[in-house]
């Protein structure tokens, strides 16, 4: 069996009933808009963030859930969703999960707007039932994602950033979302006011983790959804780029620097960057890394008793490091 497949056992029925949900939640009298959010729900990916909020609850609730859990993982989907189809936009991507990206096939403003629209209506499910203390937590994760995307382009421009710069930016851009899922989760099922920050330092240690993985990828060889080296093209300052740069002479800084300003789209001086990360151990520091936040959110998971849901939640944090793409 997958791994992915074994991780949401536990909640198959709820995923299920959740997709339909969801759909409902975007639905829109506007047929063009109909048109384009089915064609979302149609390419979805793996949908942990949903995973997350259904497990979780499920494991303080003796395995049960509420309206108020399913709305609270729509909102996060609806929110992600939003996200992904403004991030297409930002970066000109014609292609997401190897699909066609919005922009692509409907041109920028069409996909800013349909990403408007979803933020609108995730927000809006939350009014609507008074789920004022979910609307909260996202929010606050829509405000730290934006800070941290704009915190990484202000940084990308000087190409100063220091490793605790690199720490807070993953932390507002990619793990508050998923520290978001947990506290939801936790959350919807009225959980106590320590469980439920457990919760979100859960999530919060998994996002870190996962973002540092994403950052390793542009340094492999598999082929896994984004071009090697993209990230240096992209002069982002990535945490086994500014390990070297703390582990290196002051000639060799320079020939990184110059590299990443003036040579980033130069294939042959590329591979050499990556080469030379590798062998000052930029990898296995970031490797290192990622595996210290993976321990502190299986920490997390021992306070609680077995369960099939506390299974699946080790499984789903070994998974964000051990993945292929």
């Amino acid at each position: 069996m997958k791994i992915v497949s074994k991780i949401k056992q536990p909640i198959e029925y709820e995923m299920e009933l959740f997709e339909k949900k969801f759909q409902l939640s975007m639905y829109s009298k506007v047929s063009l808009l109909n048109r384009i959010t089915h064609y979302v729900v149609n390419r979805k990916g793996k949908q942990m963030r949903p995973m997350f909020v259904f497990l979780i609850a499920k494991m303080f609730n003796n395995g049960e859930v509420n309206d108020r859990t399913y709305r609270g993982a729509s909102v996060i989907e609806l929110i992600h969703t939003a996200t992904l189809v403004h991030d297409d936009v930002v970066d000109e991507s014609n292609k997401r999960r190897g699909f066609f990206s919005i922009n692509a096939l409907w041109k920028n403003k069409i996909a800013v707007l349909v990403g408007d629209f979803l933020l609108s209506k995730g927000l809006l499910l939350s009014i609507d039932n008074s789920d004022f203390d979910l609307l909260k937590i996202i929010s606050t994760a829509v405000r730290e994602m934006s800070e941290g995307e704009l915190l990484q382009i202000e940084k990308t421009r000087k190409l100063d950033i220091t490793e605790n710069i690199y720490f807070d930016i993953i932390r507002k851009k990619t793990a508050t979302l998923i520290a978001a899922c947990c506290e939801m989760g936790s959350r919807s099922v009225m959980a106590s006011k320590t469980e439920v920050e457990n919760m979100r330092q859960f999530g919060e240690y998994i996002g870190m983790a996962f973002q540092i993985k994403d950052d390793l990828f542009d340094y492999g060889t598999q082929k896994i959804g984004k071009p090697t080296g993209i990230d240096i093209k992209e002069q982002k300052m990535t945490l086994p780029l500014i390990h070297t740069l703390n582990n290196c002479s002051k000639k060799e800084k320079k020939w990184v620097v110059n590299s990443i300003k003036n040579y980033n789209t130069d294939k042959v001086r590329v591979k050499e960057l990556i080469h030379f990360v590798k062998e000052k151990g930029g990898l296995d520091y970031a490797v290192s890394k990622m595996k210290e936040y993976q321990k502190m959110a299986l920490v997390i998971l021992q306070k609680y008793p077995d369960s099939t849901y506390k299974e699946s939640l080790e499984l789903m944090v070994n998974y964000v490091i051990n993945r292929k793409k």
